[in-house]
């Protein structure tokens, strides 16, 4: 079928996904008007129909075709994009479980990557340095266990409540590692601020790792990308 390759279809499929991010961000928000509350649920309606028709439509390519789009990875994701509407249509699941499957319309940003070669791009550039990045995420774990068992026995002592395991230490160790912090728990003895300190020192190079290695991979894409033109 011509349609499936048509700019026009692909345009109005990739602003119907921009529109429904949009219409779940609106609908997070409790206070609106019952008028626009039935507008969002009949654009709802409206964009189940479009994305129903084009995975009608992609599938009767894909068969004429032989090609096997219904077990793709966009396929499914393209399928998962519109099944939550129909379950909480026509069957009688309890309400909270609906709300639950209706997150699954989520999976329409993932929908984008067939209409931007940035999103090839980025599977590409994490893809060439996979091996580099397993050995980095190796040191960040060691990393992350090491300050949770350091701080553990250092803070265990004094706080009881806030540092009760080495398990519930991660939640620090994590905080402290990326940079984030939080108020709610934090180290008050002499030996733990020491520690505490080193750690965050440490977490700049933690974090800084994996960002040049992906940056340095993307910059060899882009460079031999724009060679090929």
């Amino acid at each position: 079928m011509k349609i499936v390759k048509n700019k026009l279809f692909e345009k109005i499929i990739y602003y119907a996904i921009i529109l429904n991010l949009i219409a779940m961000v609106i609908e997070s928000e409790l206070n609106l008007d019952n008028k626009y509350w039935t507008f969002l649920e009949n654009f709802e309606l409206v964009s189940i129909v479009i994305f129903s028709i084009e995975y009608i439509i992609r599938s009767i390519d894909s068969f004429q075709k032989n090609k096997s789009y219904n077990r793709s990875f966009f396929g499914f994701i393209d399928l998962l994009s519109i099944l939550p509407f129909f379950f909480q249509s026509t069957v009688g699941f309890d309400g909270r479980f609906i709300r639950v499957i209706r997150l699954l319309r989520i999976s329409r940003i993932l929908k984008l990557g067939k209409f931007h070669k940035s999103f090839e791009l980025l599977g590409n550039g994490i893809y060439n340095v996979k091996k580099e990045l397993y050995l980095t995420f190796y040191i960040a774990f060691v990393m992350l266990f090491f300050s949770a068992t350091g701080i553990y026995y250092l803070e265990n002592p004094q706080q009881p409540e806030e540092f009760s395991s080495i398990i519930n230490s991660f939640w620090w160790s994590v905080a402290s590692l990326t940079g984030v912090y939080f108020k709610d728990i934090y180290p008050i003895t002499l030996g733990g601020k020491i520690f505490g300190t080193i750690i965050s020192l440490i977490g700049v190079g933690v974090v800084a790792v994996p960002t040049g290695i992906i940056s340095a991979s993307f910059v060899d894409i882009i460079n031999q990308s724009s060679k090929d033109k």
